[in-house]
């Protein structure tokens, strides 16, 4: 029964422990450092105790008229040296280990950015921004301890406990043995003893943290609706009761904390006064030294240090196998939506489009938001979708660009299966303009270039003047290295579409997904760039997702006009009744 927490625990912490296996020459490298800085506290302490004795007692016979020499240099020689190697290896290690720490941050952070980007919508919409952000902050941070909290500390510890017992056994075997043994029971309590004890708890505060963020970006940017319905004061209590649960586990956690420390000073004089004792015993029999009697138990008294972080560390060990829980648990998802793909060659040119009886539910959704839809669109043809809101639009593009992942048929592009696509093939030959613009906070041009990195500044004008934003550029004192702030909000809605427009522009894709593309323009700008746009899409396929035709600017060259209602695909004219 024993044994099954730990293996739980194992199991949750294995893929991590396989990440920080990539950097292993780091880590043992660090651990060493660790090692060294402990090695020389008990050494210069041990050392000092010695020679501070040995003065004394030659000291004293000298002045009873016994003649008695000292040779002071190499054990002075000696002190200064653990004094200063303890100083330099303790700065070392700090600079190593936290650079090491942050190097494996951002290892996990990629690795975990990997993994959301492998998520399909049905997964990505069961959870808001902010929780997912929370994934890749929160729960990484915890991870952060894994090293350099847990794993190193614990194990040097350990090793110094065993060449300390084998230090003291040199001299006196049966003092080696029984301080070793002390000093090991110890530690087993304060890993693994002090991990059972705040795992419950410790556990509950990753969960319950998440919660609390969450309530707080609801209430912050639900504020005047919490108002208006009247719902502020229970949303408040939610809360509280969240504050007040955190706040009970973290005075539990506390105390367990303080229990450790106080057990750790308690092991710390318990081991020195029991090395003591059974030196002196040896002493009086006259087997040992005087300078090594007190040599010896200072030794052990330095191994506090060692023991001093395991305690506060390994209580809150729960929070970090909470993290990598949630962590594990995005990877087993990913796992689940990941593809199988084939190298299958496709067909340059203009893509064909093809939904064969294709059938959609988003996650938790009441209705299906597509019922078995047929579509077929010729190499170089330009169909206008159009729908009401939540008509289903928005949903064809996602399985276009494999964000989606129909229930039931297939979606074919250029004849060939759309999960048999390479993503580097997809992503190149298929481009999306959703309504949401998004723009980073940096300069035009880099949000340019995300279209096309090799982008030189020619084409970045060139782009911009077609959507009409050349002359306003050229107008900016810095030109293109103007920042446009987060999420574009230092330009205008327009402006931002426009940008977003330019952006697609300098992609050379094979099958174009614009939506709404004329969204936020005035009638006279978006007639002149439909006609910028007609000319560049010559030789694409083509979808345009709209509200409805005729409302303002036509998209330009369409071909076929069908309608989504409810999921179902018609064409103008057809009975859309029920």
């Amino acid at each position: 029964m024993m044994l099954r927490p730990e293996a739980s625990l194992w199991r949750t912490l294995r893929p991590w422990l396989a990440q920080l296996g990539q950097r292993r020459r780091r880590l043992i490298l660090g651990a060493l450092l660790m090692a060294l800085t402990l090695v020389s506290a008990i050494g210069l302490l041990a050392l000092s105790g010695w020679f501070i004795t040995a003065t004394g007692l030659t000291g004293l016979l000298l002045a009873a008229g016994v003649a008695a020499s000292l040779d002071v240099y190499v054990p002075g020689g000696g002190i200064r040296f653990f004094a200063v190697s303890r100083t330099v290896s303790r700065y070392v290690e700090r600079l190593y280990n936290h650079d090491t720490v942050l190097r494996l941050l951002a290892d996990l952070r990629s690795r975990l950015f990997a993994v959301l980007a492998g998520l399909d919508g049905h997964a990505l919409s069961r959870r808001r921004a902010s929780d997912w952000l929370n994934r890749l902050t929160a729960d990484i941070d915890a991870l952060d301890s894994l090293y350099l909290r847990l794993l190193a500390p614990a194990l040097v510890a350990l090793l110094v406990i065993l060449g300390l017992a084998g230090f003291l056994a040199l001299w006196v075997p049966h003092v080696g043995i029984a301080v070793g043994a002390l000093l090991l029971l110890g530690w087993l309590w304060l890993t693994a003893g002090h991990a059972r004890l705040g795992m419950a708890a410790s556990r509950r505060q990753v969960d319950d943290l998440e919660q609390l963020r969450g309530r707080l970006i609801e209430q912050l940017q639900g504020m005047a609706e919490l108002e208006a319905y009247g719902s502020l004061a229970d949303h408040r209590v939610h809360l509280a009761v969240i504050e007040a649960r955190l706040h009970d586990d973290q005075r539990r956690l506390g105390r367990f904390v303080a229990l450790g420390n106080a057990l750790t000073a308690l092991l710390g004089g318990a081991s020195m006064l029991l090395t003591l004792w059974l030196a002196a015993e040896v002493w009086a029999a006259g087997r040992l030294s005087g300078p090594l009697t007190v040599m010896m138990p200072l030794a052990v008294l330095a191994i506090s240090e060692a023991l001093t972080p395991l305690a506060a560390a390994f209580t809150w060990l729960g929070s970090t196998r909470g993290a990598a829980e949630r962590l594990n648990a995005l990877e087993a998802q990913q796992g689940e939506t990941s593809r199988q793909q084939v190298a299958v060659p496709v067909p340059p040119g203009a893509l064909s489009v093809t939904l064969e009886n294709v059938t959609l539910t988003h996650a938790d959704a009441l209705v299906p938001a597509l019922v078995g839809v047929r579509l077929d669109l010729r190499p170089g043809e330009r169909l206008a979708l159009s729908g009401a809101s939540g008509a289903g639009k928005s949903s064809v593009a996602g399985l276009l660009t494999r964000q989606l992942t129909p229930d039931a048929g297939e979606v074919r592009l250029g004849g060939v299966a759309l999960e048999a696509w390479p993503d580097s093939a997809l992503t190149a030959r298929v481009a999306l303009m959703t309504q949401q613009t998004d723009l980073f906070d940096d300069t035009l041009a880099a949000n340019l270039r995300l279209g096309d990195p090799e982008a030189d500044g020619d084409r970045l004008w060139q782009a911009l003047a077609m959507v009409e934003l050349a002359d306003w550029a050229e107008g900016l004192t810095e030109g293109l290295a103007t920042r446009v702030g987060e999420g574009g909000r230092r330009l205008s809605g327009g402006q931002a579409r426009r940008l977003a427009l330019a952006r697609l522009l300098l992609r050379e894709p094979d099958l174009v997904v614009l939506d709404e593309p004329f969204a936020g323009l005035d009638t006279a700008t978006a007639s002149r760039l439909a006609a910028h746009l007609d000319a560049w899409l010559t030789g694409r396929t083509v979808i345009y997702l709209v509200h409805q035709l005729g409302d303002a600017v036509a998209p330009p060259g369409i071909d076929r006009h069908l309608i989504l209602r409810n999921g179902r695909l018609f064409t103008p004219g057809q009975d859309v009744s029920g």
